[in-house]
């Protein structure tokens, strides 16, 4: 027995010392990250290296730090205005002597937000620094943005490949109607798509037709861009016969790539880096092909957004509009109204800019935010709002509280239309010899009946509240627009627009991106633009979000292997089965009205929408809350 008791405390001993010492690894590691934060004096001189290995966004999703200390992780959201931010104040910095493009990795984001960041490599092209952009496989969001550098780089094996928006979606009526679901589908709007994938085998004509139009226009000043960017390359006949531009070169993309003016030099990710080095400097490790190095992270963190002058409140709304709270990249009603509330009583807030980068999602939500945003207005403060690279639906709604509303020519807007989407499983359940039976008191007793079917009463009072939430959205946008509503109701219908084409029909004011919508509500508040600053009305991530910032400082995301041709395009494919998934989920859980934008799948990635019907939500939630 004393044996067995001092076996036991021994093992009680070395559980305590490991505790101890995971604790004390943990908060050491804390302490270290919390007190690296590089200044302006701390950083060197080298070539600014923009390690794009993820997606461009306008609120970058939560990170986990335990898995980037673990090792995942290393493709991530990267926030937009920090890159365009370091890239604008490289371009006066003698410490910054080039700036890298490292696109082997990147992912793209919304067409508008990858063009921003274009334009502003393009202006440090014009100051005359250096700009080289190296990948070994180029697809139309990474070559945006090496159009915009100096000298573009693409390994031997590898090349260019142009697929422009569009492509496949998934369609499960076959499968549905296979397992005997059936999907209860109210709607109103003639191009809401969202609702096809459930009750088609493929896009119907109107569908079809909006489709067209907005991704025609959207590729077209895709290369409109490119060609201003490099007037030289024959990017046209590359576009239009793709196959035999390749065959005449022999299968060789590169060498093609070449003739055509698309890149500049071939070579390995070796010969690249003895290429900077030649311009920068060797880096210190002394090794060939390295060179003097710095990180974006590092560049972003030595300097911060300016914090003098009269504050200009910007509340993001990025990502599916839901219910109650919402992290980091999750639009959140609970979490954003608190933000805008606070700001406004404890920020001496001048104006507000919201700033929109989302299809929407939960309409009660939409509405929430926009009453939070009208609180600004009650206060006597201008609201301006600036659409990123998606304001749709939901997103929509909220915009229409703004004084006046900026969007970029590629900007995806409206799919002003409503819908629901319930099922039910009676004949599933058949098939197994299930039925259902019982007693009803009242035509709604019971309903919605997921295992006997939906009643006639509910299917009618269901779409009438569908029609009456697409008549409010209507309403509002004909009076914040001052548009006639019928003339709202022809640009409606759930369709979805591009910004340029959006600002022709009214349902957007002017083109600029966060810095004219800030500098907008600056005159508007009376104020010098030049005497003012951006203060983003934000969620403070915790020592979660602060850890995770430091130790992605810390990895070296370039050592992943990079993706060749092949590989990038199987990568962007299998998205298409992650989708399926989503809209698995969506389908089974979640706000039952909803004016999702199917469209926006295929431009660099797909969030929710939304308009107002509380009783559809209450009927959602009672079956699978």
């Amino acid at each position: 027995m004393r044996l067995v008791r001092g076996t036991w405390k021994l093992l009680v001993g070395v559980k305590d010392f490991l505790v101890l010492a995971f604790m004390l690894l943990f908060f050491g590691l804390l302490f270290a990250a919390l007190n690296a934060r590089p200044t302006a004096r701390t950083v060197g001189e080298g070539a600014l290296v923009l390690d794009l290995a993820g997606r461009l966004v306008e609120q970058p999703a939560q990170v986990d730090p335990f898995a980037t200390l673990s090792g995942g992780g290393a493709l991530r959201d990267i926030r937009a205005r920090d890159v365009i931010r370091a890239l604008d104040a490289a371009r006066g910095d003698a410490r910054v002597k080039a700036v890298v493009l490292d696109l082997d990795r990147f992912l793209g984001g919304y067409p508008a937000t990858v063009a921003d960041v274009a334009e502003a490599i393009g202006r440090v092209r014009a100051s005359g620094k250096p700009v080289l952009a190296y990948a070994t496989a180029y697809m139309d969001s990474s070559y945006l943005l090496a159009a915009n550098a100096s000298e573009v780089w693409v390994n031997p094996n590898g090349g260019t490949l142009f697929m422009g928006p569009g492509g496949s979606q998934l369609y499960y009526k076959g499968l549905i109607d296979r397992l005997g679901v059936t999907v209860h589908v109210y709607r109103v709007g003639q191009f809401k798509s969202a609702v096809e994938p459930y009750t088609q085998t493929g896009p119907s004509d109107p569908a079809r037709a909006a489709d067209q139009a907005l991704y025609g226009a959207i590729f077209e000043r895709w290369r409109e861009n490119v060609a201003r960017a490099r007037p030289k390359a024959r990017i046209a006949e590359v576009i239009a016969r793709p196959a035999a531009v390749v065959q005449a070169a022999r299968g060789d993309i590169s060498a093609m790539n070449r003739a055509y003016g698309l890149v500049d030099r071939e070579g390995d990710r070796l010969a690249f880096g003895k290429r900077v080095a030649a311009l920068v400097g060797a880096g210190k490790e002394r090794t060939a092909g390295s060179f003097a190095t710095i990180r974006l992270a590092d560049w972003v963190a030595a300097h911060p957004l300016p914090t003098t002058g009269d504050a200009i409140g910007v509340i993001t709304v990025s990502g599916e509009i839901v219910d109650g709270e919402g992290a980091a990249g999750t639009a959140g009603s609970t979490t954003i109204t608190k933000l805008v509330l606070d700001g406004l009583a404890k920020r001496q807030l001048k104006a507000l800019v919201v700033r929109i980068d989302s299809p929407g999602g939960s309409v009660t939500a939409s509405e929430d935010i926009r009453q939070a945003v009208l609180q600004a207005k009650a206060q006597g403060l201008p609201v301006v709002v600036s659409m990123a690279g998606l304001a749709a639906s939901g997103g929509y709604w909220i915009a229409t509280a703004g004084d006046q509303i900026f969007a970029e020519p590629n900007t995806v807007t409206g799919s002003i239309g409503v819908f629901a989407v319930l099922p039910s499983f009676e004949n599933a359940l058949a098939k197994i010899g299930v039925t259902a039976g019982g007693v009803a008191t009242t035509p709604l007793s019971g309903q919605p009946d997921v295992i006997a079917g939906f009643s006639p009463q509910l299917d009618a009072i269901l779409q009438a509240g569908v029609e009456q939430s697409y008549g409010r959205f209507i309403a509002l946008v004909a009076q914040t627009r001052r548009l006639p509503p019928a003339r709202v109701n022809e640009i409606a219908q759930g369709r979805v627009w591009d910004g340029g084409t959006a600002r022709q029909i009214g349902l957007v004011d002017r083109f600029g991106g966060i810095d004219d919508a800030v500098a907008e509500a600056a005159r508007r508040a009376r104020l010098d633009p030049k005497n003012v600053h951006a203060l983003y009305l934000e969620k403070d991530g915790g020592w979660r979000a602060t850890l995770a910032e430091a130790l992605s400082r810390d990895s070296d995301a370039g050592e992943a292997a990079a993706l060749d041709l092949v590989s990038r395009v199987s990568a962007d494919r299998r998205a298409v089965f992650a989708q399926a998934l989503a809209d698995a989920q969506r389908l089974a859980s979640g706000t039952a009205m909803q004016a999702r934008c199917l469209e926006c799948a295929n431009l660099g990635g797909a969030r929710g929408a939304g308009a107002d019907l509380r009783l559809a939500d209450l009927l959602y939630a009672r079956l699978f809350g």
